[in-house]
């Protein structure tokens, strides 16, 4: 077949007639997958997906338009229709091409016309973005010694204190705004992350008593300098410039202090060796383990003997006492001086936020004084509405008292504040388990870990959920990815229950038993619950309670002790410890 003959006998058999068809319904498919799977939400992938399998028919419509013809008899080979003289005169296909470019003219004038006002936002969160919003990154330090990395960690922390303080700002907390101290991610990703419009970033250089600090605001949105400063000071000013920086860039922002200027102060100290002090023993007190805590506490009593009226230092080894209390069981010693630090701060600086949040965890989890404990969490929000320690702690306080809903709400805000805070993600899934709301409990219990797989109890609220469920195998499953080593029988004790593993829940049992009698007693006695031995689980409610147990103050709200509710001996512990009656 010569090459005249050749195209010809495409134009014979319908094949030009079939490309040009082809190419228009295409493009009509195409318009359709880009303008209107977006309303439903549909990912990007289906749209490239459809795009995809168009190029790949287009060379086997040719094929088949050569090999078959149209006859009024049906599809017939090319070669048996023109034996019978049966071929199709080609007007459909007229039809189908006016009819599919008449479509994809309208699509594409609609979709060019319309997506301003029809196409929702990327995202729900980038559309509820508030205006007045700032996470301040952790600063770089360029002085080239890894030992000065506390200085410029704790300039960031401060700055985030400070700006906390400012009228109608949102301001995000150190624990998610710390997530990007590597800078992997471009400014519009960490806005949309953290839910901000707005990114202060900077550098810090100290070379010997001078310090040389850049600091920067940037749009989230495109990266854009919206503004930019140097500060060049010796560090006996350092006070001076964490207030300057805070106002500059509420004055770029257009909001205005919240306050009077002694607030701000109140945070801080004159003596520039008791700041260095206490920025490494914060550094410290974030890392949660006992030999971290303990060197907190050795940096918080130097910045303290250098400048005992140093509120701050006061709030924070107060809290550190609290946690090393907790985790070690050494409660009596640790305790007390976890209230003494924090009445001592209050005292101190009555305007506090922070002093104030530690006096109230401390009358709440170490006393059961509930109502003093929430009215002082009140005081410290009052004080800082965007801090999100007082947030979080706030919302466990309310939700001991049974006032789930309360809870819910409070526990929500303190993760918008800090949105990638494993903390906040842990109680607002204890909040959720306690309110019944299984799905999302779970989801924050998988979001927890996801941030940090390391901390112990990542993996309880998964366990509890499937335990709640009857789901033993993905109880199980969770269990044994729970990292810590104290913890995981208990979780491991309840997983093998549900199971109906019985002798793997008894060895479970009895090793949570024989490692954790004063340290998990609340535990234990849950499992006990769980497991429907009653008597068991009060004579293990009663050591968690003579061990003023952590675990106890969750007594009216938690959902494994539901089985002892309408036992006189379960309304008269409530009543010893200061909780309300259950309903």
């Amino acid at each position: 077949m010569n090459q005249h003959n050749f195209f010809a006998e495409l134009k014979r058999r319908n094949v030009y007639k079939v490309a040009v068809a082809y190419a228009v319904v295409a493009w009509l498919l195409m318009q359709i997958a880009s303008q209107i799977f977006p309303f439903f939400e549909i990912p990007n992938w289906a749209v490239r997906l459809v795009v995809l399998l168009l190029v790949i028919g287009f060379p086997i419509a040719l094929i088949i338009a050569w090999a078959f013809e149209a006859t009024p008899e049906g599809i017939k080979r090319t070669k048996a229709a023109d034996a019978t003289g049966q071929r199709s005169r080609g007007g459909a296909w007229i039809y189908i091409v006016l009819i599919g470019v008449a479509l994809s003219v309208g699509l594409f004038f609609v979709g060019r016309y319309t997506a301003g006002r029809a196409t929702p936002p990327p995202s729900e969160a980038t559309a509820a973005i508030p205006q007045k919003s700032v996470a301040v990154l952790p600063l770089l330090s360029e002085s080239g010694d890894p030992k000065d990395e506390y200085f410029s960690d704790g300039l960031s922390e401060e700055l985030i204190a400070a700006l906390g303080q400012i009228k109608e700002l949102k301001v995000i907390g150190r624990s998610s705004s710390f997530r990007f101290k590597d800078r992997t991610e471009e400014s519009k990703t960490i806005g949309e992350k953290l839910g901000v419009s707005t990114l202060l970033e900077g550098t810090v250089r100290k070379q010997g008593e001078r310090v040389r600090i850049m600091a920067e605001l940037v749009n989230a949105a495109d990266g854009i300098e919206l503004w930019t400063r140097t500060f060049d000071r010796e560090l006996k000013d350092i006070f001076a410039v964490q207030e300057e920086i805070a106002r500059a860039v509420a004055e770029s922002l257009k909001v205005t202090l919240l306050g009077s200027e002694e607030k701000s102060t109140e945070m801080a100290t004159n003596n520039v060796e008791a700041h260095n002090a206490y920025l490494q023993a914060h550094f410290h007190s974030q890392r949660r383990n006992v030999e971290d805590l303990r060197k907190a506490i050795a940096y918080f009593d130097r910045a303290i003997e250098l400048d005992p009226n140093y509120a701050l230092a006061y709030a924070e080894r107060s809290e550190t006492w609290t946690v090393i209390g907790d985790i070690t069981g050494q409660r009596p010693t640790a305790y007390p001086k976890a209230r003494s630090d924090a009445e001592r701060a209050v005292a101190i600086a009555p305007a506090l936020a922070e002093a104030h949040a530690a006096l109230g965890w401390v009358r709440t989890f170490t006393e059961w004084k509930f109502a003093e404990g929430l009215s002082e969490l009140q005081r410290a929000k009052e004080l800082s509405p965007a801090n999100p320690t007082a947030n979080d702690l706030l919302a466990r306080v309310i939700v001991y008292g049974g006032r789930i809903e309360d809870a819910e709400r409070q526990a929500r805000q303190a993760v918008e504040l800090d949105p990638l805070s494993a903390a906040t993600q842990f109680n607002l899934g204890r909040v959720l388990f306690y309110a019944g709301k299984l799905d999302e409990a779970d989801a924050a219990g998988r979001k927890m870990a996801e941030l940090q797989p390391s901390a112990a109890s990542s993996h309880r609220w998964q366990v509890l959920v499937a335990v709640q469920r009857g789901d033993g195998e993905t109880a199980l499953r969770e269990a044994q990815l729970e990292p810590d080593n104290s913890f995981r029988p208990f979780e491991l004790a309840l997983a093998q229950y549900v199971r109906g593993d019985r002798e793997a829940a008894d060895a479970a049992l009895a090793d949570l038993v024989a490692h954790g009698r004063y340290g998990l007693a609340y535990q234990i006695a849950e499992v006990y619950a769980v497991r429907g031995e009653i008597d068991k689980a009060f004579e293990w409610l009663q050591i968690a309670f003579d061990n003023h147990d952590g675990g106890i103050p969750s007594l009216l709200v938690d959902p494994l002790l539901r089985v002892l509710r309408d036992d006189p001996r379960y309304k008269n512990l409530l009543a010893k410890v200061g909780l309300p009656a259950a309903s």
